[in-house]
C-alpha cells in the first residue's frame, strides 16, 4: 500500500513519522527537552505562530533583519508583539550581517529573531547571536539552510514545516491563537491533530535515513562548501564579468546570487543556460 493511501492514524504511518522524528533527532543531536513538530504552512505561517506562542501582546521582541524574509517576519509579528528592529541591511540592499557586539538589543526582549539564510539576497549567518536577556530565546528561521550543517531546504518536497522548540515554552500561547497555530495542539497530538502532509513526511524520513548512512551533517556541510566554492571561485576569477554583491564572509552556501558586468547580457545568459538544461 502506498503511503498516500494510508490512514495517518494507522500503525503503518505512525511508524513512519516516529522513525522520521527519531532520525532527525539523531542527525541534529536534539535533546529530549525539545519537541519536534511536523507542521504545514511554511515559514510564512511561523511568522505569526512564533510571537503567538512565545510572548504576550505588547511583549518586546527583537528582530535582526538581513533580507526580505526577516523583514516580512518582523512586519507580521507586529500584529502580536512589540517588535524592535535592532538592525536592518535594507539600505545597503542586504549584502552583509552586522557585528553582533554592535547590536543594541532590548534586555527585556522575549526573543531575538533571525533568518539564518536569506534565499533572495544570498546572505547566511556563519555563527549566531546570543540574546541579551538571560531568559531570552533565539528564534532562527532555517527554511533554506536547515540540514545543510550541524545545527537544506532539500529535506523533502514542499509542504512540510519542521518546528523544533523547547518543551517548557509550549502551552503559553496567546488567547487569540488559532488552534492550528498553537504548538501545544501539535505536541500533545504528536503532529497528528489533523491529516499531516503524509507523503512529505515520508520523503523527509527517507532523506534523514540516507544522511545518517552517508555520515551525517558534518559530511553534508563539507560537500556544500566544496560546491559553493566552485561557483564563487568562478565568479571571483571572472575579472568582473560575473559579480556577487554579498560580502565574502557571509556568502550563502545554499543560494549564490550574481549578475553580469553588462546587464544587457543577462537575458542572453539565461537563454544559453536553458539550452544546457541548467
Amino acid at each position: 500500500m502506498s503511503v498516500m493511501e494510508m490512514s495517518h492514524r494507522g500503525k503503518e504511518f505512525t511508524s513512519i513519522i516516529e522513525k522520521a522524528e527519531a532520525d532527525l533527532r539523531t542527525l541534529l543531536s536534539i535533546p529530549e527537552e525539545y519537541a519536534i513538530l511536523f507542521l504545514q504552512g511554511g515559514a510564512t505561517t511561523q511568522f505569526a505562530a512564533v510571537p503567538l506562542n512565545l510572548c504576550k501582546p505588547g511583549d518586546p521582541v527583537d528582530y535582526l533583519v538581513t533580507g526580505s524574509w526577516g523583514d516580512k517576519a518582523g512586519k507580521e509579528a507586529k500584529k502580536y508583539a512589540k517588535v524592535n528592529v535592532i538592525w536592518s541591511g535594507k539600505s545597503d540592499y542586504y549584502i552583509k550581517i552586522p557585528n553582533f557586539d554592535e547590536l543594541e538589543q532590548n534586555p527585556d526582549a522575549k526573543y531575538l529573531h533571525i533568518c539564518a539564510n536569506e534565499t533572495i539576497y544570498g546572505v547566511e549567518f556563519k555563527n549566531y547571536p546570543t540574546p541579551n536577556n538571560k531568559d531570552g530565546i533565539l528564534v532562527a528561521d532555517m527554511s533554506s539552510n536547515f540540514r545543510s550543517k550541524p545545527v537544506d531546504k532539500n529535506v523533502g518536497p514542499s509542504g512540510v514545516t519542521i518546528v523544533i522548540v523547547r518543551k517548557d515554552l509550549i502551552g503559553c500561547a496567546q488567547e487569540i491563537t488559532p488552534i492550528k497555530l498553537d504548538y501545544k495542539t501539535h505536541a500533545e497530538n504528536k503532529s497528528l491533530y489533523n491529516t499531516p502532509p503524509c507523503f512529505g513526511i515520508y520523503m523527509c524520513g527517507l532523506v534523514f535515513e540516507d544522511l545518517l548512512e552517508k555520515g551525517g551533517l558534518v559530511e553534508v556541510e563539507t560537500r556544500k562548501k566544496k560546491k559553493a566554492e566552485l561557483l564563487y571561485d568562478a565568479i571571483d576569477m571572472s575579472n568582473g564579468f560575473f559579480r556577487c554583491p554579498v560580502e565574502k564572509s557571509v556568502r550563502s552556501l545554499m543560494n549564490v546570487p550574481f549578475t553580469l558586468e553588462k546587464s544587457e547580457l543577462e537575458a542572453e545568459f539565461i537563454k544559453e543556460t536553458a539550452k544546457e538544461k541548467m
